[in-house]
């Protein structure tokens, strides 16, 4: 398809590392109270803006974990948006491990059972579906917001590169 066979490895291993390091969903909620919160959510952390908030300590910069995002939400609906993120976080993490293995043990992991840049474009899909499940429960359930699901897009696009990619033996 568009990558060369040959390449394919370094392509897996790079998208799996990325997966890490790309945000998921920005949002902008409309009116909150009576101020606003950009949020940028990782697979494994949110960095979230407030501003125009009457309570000081909604205003400014705060960084939440996934359990702490959970635990935030705990008891509310859009709960469940947070627990599929959590899921999503933990299939990126495995496709980064993969891509770890397989960046310091080639030889091995291509002799393995699985074809390990068909097994991260997989994992890719799979979290590329899941943060695309959890931004429609946060559009969904939670606070008005415009979700732009950007790093969604683009893990399902190298998901589906990695799966399509003939590759040679």
């Amino acid at each position: 398809m568009w990558v060369r066979s040959e390449y394919a490895g370094e392509l897996a291993v790079i998208s799996a590392w990325v997966a890490v390091l790309l945000p998921w969903n920005v949002s902008v909620s409309q009116r909150v109270f009576d101020g606003r919160f950009l949020s940028v959510r990782f697979p494994l952390f949110e960095i979230q803006y407030g501003w125009g908030f009457a309570i000081p300590e909604l205003n400014g910069i705060a960084l939440h974990s996934i359990p702490a995002a959970i635990r935030l939400q705990a008891g509310e609906s859009v709960a469940v948006a947070y627990w599929v993120w959590g899921g999503a976080g933990a299939v990126v993490i495995a496709a980064a491990l993969v891509g770890v293995v397989f960046y310091l043990r080639e030889e091995t992991v291509e002799s393995g059972p699985v074809d390990p840049v068909r097994l991260v474009g997989a994992l890719l899909v799979l979290s590329g579906g899941l943060f695309a499940a959890a931004t429609y429960l946060r559009f969904r359930f939670g606070l008005p917001e415009y979700p732009v699901p950007v790093g969604t897009v683009i893990l399902l696009v190298l998901g589906v590169l990695l799966l399509r990619v003939e590759r040679r033996t």
